[in-house]
């Protein structure tokens, strides 16, 4: 709380330093029409999708890298700088960058643009979990054609900030879509290779229950929603009893959430007598470093479902 609170200060200390600059309106100052759109978004997964719509018209700077955890990143005053600089900043929405979300409040109450790509969204179509009680399942990108709307939310955003190139927004969104709709026929040809039976994923967190209903998993999570709260001993000797009962042959580490739950259950599989083994890493709220395949939205998705798909058939040692 310490933390939320010295950047909130530091927050309202930029607002009044910018306002006496001048700078107050228009983000980081200028005309569009002279230099390109400086965009920040907070997620890697956020910051892929909104290089796709704006192309080389908007610059875009991603506060978290690769393996960051969104769920617990607090933002630092360079972030808070980076953001007050920005004509426009874009973050995932629906509690995931928890922790920034006063932050965003409160630029969003001085007239900064702020937007959430869920927001383009149908809450009917969104996940509401009985532990995440009052909120909804933020892991919409597991569901490529979910994602897919929030391609139009970016798109309508930076038309309204810059309608001088509105076309090529436009333009660029219809292709993107029409690539992320491929891409969800790839991963459902893929996952076909999988018998309905078999088709049982345990993850570090509840991040792949979209991918869950989208594509006939069932899903297992160690912490949950969010990796705030830990796991105890309870819950990975009860998650243990399902994989060893069930006779699930892998379990999956996530690239931005600690391997040492997974582990745990692991062992506590192996001492009930049952051979599960690791199936290999799944990059689930953060996209994958450079030569990783995982480093674009549409990288991670392929990655992750060749993973799932190779552990759960054997096809890999």
């Amino acid at each position: 709380m310490k933390r939320t609170k010295s950047n909130s200060a530091w927050l309202l200390l930029w607002l009044v330093v910018a306002g006496g600059c001048g700078a107050a309106e228009g983000g980081g100052g200028g005309e569009l029409t002279d230099r390109a759109v400086r965009a920040v978004a907070t997620t890697s997964i956020v910051a892929d999708l909104v290089r796709e719509v704006g192309g080389d018209r908007v610059q875009v700077t991603g506060l978290m890298g690769p393996g960051v955890d969104p769920h617990l990143y607090r933002a630092s005053e360079g972030d808070v700088r980076r953001m007050m600089d920005a004509d426009i900043v874009f973050f995932n929405g629906l509690h995931l960058e928890g922790r920034m979300g006063e932050l965003f409040e409160e630029m969003g109450s001085a007239g900064r643009p702020t937007v959430a790509v869920t927001d383009g969204i149908d809450p009917s179509l969104l996940l509401t979990p009985p532990e995440f009680e009052g909120a909804y399942d933020p892991h919409v990108w597991m569901d490529v054609s979910l994602w897919r709307r929030a391609v139009d939310r970016v798109a309508e955003a930076l038309t309204e900030l810059d309608p001088d190139h509105a076309a090529g927004y436009r333009e660029r969104a219809e292709a993107y879509s029409s690539r992320l709709e491929e891409l969800d026929g790839a991963v459902r040809e893929r996952i076909a290779k999988v018998p309905p039976e078999q088709r049982v994923l345990v993850t570090a967190h509840d991040a792949f229950n979209y991918f869950g209903r989208a594509y006939g998993f069932e899903v297992r999570g160690l912490q949950g929603i969010s990796t705030v709260a830990e796991a105890g001993t309870a819950d990975v000797q009860e998650l243990a009893r399902f994989v060893a009962e069930r006779q699930i042959p892998a379990l999956f580490i996530e690239t931005s959430v600690s391997a040492r739950s997974i582990e745990a259950v692991l062992a506590a599989v192996q001492a009930r007598g049952f051979d599960v083994r690791l199936g290999g890493n799944l990059y689930s709220d953060a996209l994958g470093g450079p030569g990783s395949g995982a480093e674009t939205y549409e990288g991670m998705i392929r990655t992750n479902v060749e993973t799932i798909v190779s552990a759960l058939l054997g096809e890999i040692e």
